[in-house]
């Protein structure tokens, strides 16, 4: 089964930034925006940013690499649609390379590789039933 349905991989390329969700070893959430390129070929999702190796998000994901990651926005306000999609997975970390895939990214950057992923308002009524799957199974 593909990672993302064709509703979400139109929607992910034409948004920019996200919000992602991180650990540190002492349990607290930490939660910062960040920009992102959709990687559709691969199904996974690239963060970079300027000094990311240094950043409280790269600490948190060398000691727990769990990762949420939501992109959403408004589509219209009235009436009111919100829409977006979240994806839960792992964060792989590189060092260097960042630079290469354009405006926002230094050198370290992070790929996610997406376990579940749950989707809102794209294809459907904003308040009914989000499209819910695990990746692996499509469940």
């Amino acid at each position: 089964m593909a990672t993302f349905t064709d509703a979400e991989l139109e929607y992910l390329a034409t948004q920019r930034l996200g919000r992602l969700a991180t650990t540190s070893p002492d349990g607290s959430p930490h939660v910062v925006p960040v920009g992102y390129r959709l990687r559709a070929d691969e199904g996974a999702i690239d963060i970079g940013g300027h000094g990311l190796a240094d950043s409280q998000k790269w600490r948190n994901l060398q000691h727990d690499a769990r990762v949420a990651f939501v992109i959403d926005d408004l589509a219209s306000i009235d009436p009111w649609r919100p829409r977006g999609i979240q994806v839960r997975g792992r964060a792989e970390l590189h060092d260097d390379g960042g630079g290469r895939m354009g405006p926002g990214f230094g050198d370290a950057w992070l790929r996610i590789h997406p376990d579940r992923v749950v989707a809102w308002g794209l294809d459907a009524d904003a308040f009914g039933q989000p499209n819910s799957r695990d990746v692996e199974t499509g469940t």
